[in-house]
């Protein structure tokens, strides 16, 4: 990503505020009002960016959170990288950014959705995602950046570290699922969710399999031969589109229903639809166009 984005503009508004304040910058170690120290988290404002993430990031890797209050999306991620954060005993830093709050830093970033998390060293961006990942997802994001740029970081020891020990209860449902016990799977997956909110991996492997089954169940021949009016026989179509890889169809299928419903029927199509659509990264773009579909046929 790097030269992808110009951090420079918040950097020069951070030091114009700073001298029109007429006070020195916050030292290196400052959280700027944001979390306490040590705890690997730190919010980040406009004024503070400069210090708290590009001086920051010449010693030590800092992955920028960037949310608003409210992005779904963003309050199942954001609990992952402050547990992670917590836990990297300072190989690298999570700076938690409000882009309601911040829109200059969100405009430097060029942000079109959230959730988006973005790895700072050395000044500049080095690498990004968007939408919600698993934990052991964005713990491999991490280790891949910081072997890739830790020697150029004097903070960051890459040194190997132990790995964390895996979760039996997850190990269990894998092994579940490996053996073809879809069912025992998906309750082990439900239970580990409800038991863990933060268990982003659990919920959504629970939900690609409550997909898969409900989607598995129906005739394949429901696609030609569904009657326009009746919703159940729409909803079995578009999951068995959906299946075959084709989510264009699959959604506009629910979204054609939507437009000619009303009430209840309407309700269970939209609900439908944006359980759908949480089976895949927000920023996809046949999301992205779909949920544009679905605004104008609600509105």
């Amino acid at each position: 990503m790097s030269g992808a984005v110009d951090l420079s503009g918040l950097k020069e508004r951070a030091d114009a505020q700073r001298q029109q304040a007429q006070r020195p910058a916050a030292p290196a170690g400052d959280t700027a009002g944001g979390a306490p120290s040590g705890t690997g988290v730190v919010d980040v404002t406009e004024e503070s960016f400069e210090t708290e993430v590009l001086a920051r990031s010449t010693r030590q890797l800092v992955v920028v959170d960037l949310w608003a209050e409210w992005c779904e999306p963003c309050k199942q991620l954001s609990p992952v990288l402050e547990s992670l954060a917590g836990r990297s005993s300072g190989r690298w830093m999570l700076a938690k950014v409000d882009v309601d709050a911040n829109p200059r830093i969100a405009q430097a970033f060029r942000v079109q959705s959230i959730p988006m998390v973005v790895a700072i060293a050395q000044g500049q961006p080095v690498a990004a995602f968007n939408g919600v990942r698993s934990e052991a997802e964005i713990s491999s994001w991490i280790e891949e950046i910081l072997g890739q740029v830790g020697d150029a970081l004097p903070g960051v020891d890459v040194g190997e570290s132990e790995p964390e020990p895996e979760d039996p209860q997850m190990v269990s449902a894998a092994e579940q699922l490996d053996q073809g016990d879809f069912e025992g799977a998906l309750a082990a997956y439900r239970a580990i969710a409800e038991a863990d909110p933060t268990n982003i991996e659990a919920a959504s492997a629970a939900r690609n399999l409550e997909f898969v089954l409900r989607a598995q169940a129906h005739d394949p021949a429901i696609v030609d031969n569904a009657a326009p009016a009746d919703l159940d026989a729409q909803l079995a179509a578009a999951d068995v589109l959906l299946l075959a890889q084709q989510p264009d169809a699959a959604f506009d299928r629910i979204i054609e229903v939507i437009k000619v419903t009303a009430g209840d029927d309407r309700t269970r199509a939209r609900t439908r639809l944006l359980e759908l659509f949480e089976l895949f990264d927000p920023a996809e773009p046949f999301v992205m166009s779909a949920r544009r579909k679905l605004a104008t046929a609600l509105y």
